[in-house]
């Protein structure tokens, strides 16, 4: 049977860009690809501009996160999300910011991400035209306010995603993270691919050096070899010598 609720619509998409600028949309990329990789092989999924519902039944309820990452959910890409179907809140949002979007992200995302329960905002200004340190990020804290404990939005202060387990800097007009565990850095794609290309060349060397050293070590063989049958040859000549003096009637060793 059709229900009223099967017949709403919540749409995939506005027909608007993705980001106002190049830069922008590689901030966006880059941060969704570190991240995903960074979290391979858990029950969590990152999702990049997907429309976010919050609200069933109220199409019009949604936000589009830059970037966000929630935890207990099959990993895997979505159309969109819905908070209802998934049972999951996003833990972590990243905005890639810029001055178009600044009072946005200040103020009625920052406002709206706190109540819905997400645990850290990040805002991230790639050309850095409003945050003169580029990048700020928040922490959900629950405080008393008028007798009521509320969520508020606090600053982090250290740069580091106690969610994520990760230190965040500005690298360039990139956010560059590094593993609060280890302090390895998570490679963006440019930085994976020339690693590899780095290993694969270093392989390549490894390679020839080893098939150097065994081409001089049968060198060496084939030489000992030729060695064994030159003394061999000299040995033998020198015993049909010794023969052929025996049967002259003289003996070799009194010469």
């Amino acid at each position: 049977m059709t229900t009223l609720a099967s017949q709403i619509h919540y749409p995939s998409g506005n027909g608007l860009p993705v980001a106002e600028s190049y830069v922008h949309l590689y901030a966006i990329l880059v941060t969704l690809e570190v991240l995903k990789q960074y979290l391979e092989g858990q029950q969590a999924t990152v999702l990049a501009n997907q429309f976010l519902y919050y609200s069933q039944g109220i199409p019009a309820a949604r936000v589009a996160p830059d970037v966000m990452v929630i935890f207990g959910v099959e990993p895997g890409g979505r159309d969109n999300y819905k908070v209802w179907e998934e049972g999951q809140v996003p833990a972590v949002v990243f905005e890639i910011t810029s001055p178009s979007t600044r009072t946005k992200d200040k103020d009625f995302k920052k406002n709206l991400y706190v109540q819905l329960g997400v645990q850290e905002y990040w805002l991230f200004d790639p050309k850095g035209e409003w945050i003169p340190q580029q990048l700020e990020g928040y922490r959900s804290l629950t405080v008393e306010v008028d007798d009521e404990l509320t969520p508020v939005f606090l600053p982090i202060t250290d740069g580091c995603s106690q969610v994520l387990g990760l230190r965040l800097q500005v690298e360039g007009a990139l956010i560059g993270f590094y593993r609060l565990d280890t302090g390895e850095k998570l490679l963006i794609p440019s930085e994976l691919a020339a690693e590899l290309r780095a290993t694969a060349a270093r392989l390549e060397q490894e390679q020839y050096a080893r098939q150097l050293a065994e081409q001089r070590a049968e060198h060496a063989e084939q030489q000992a070899q030729l060695d064994r049958q030159a003394k061999e040859q000299a040995e033998q000549r020198a015993a049909a010598l010794a023969e052929r003096l025996r049967a002259m009637g003289v003996d070799p060793e009194n010469l």
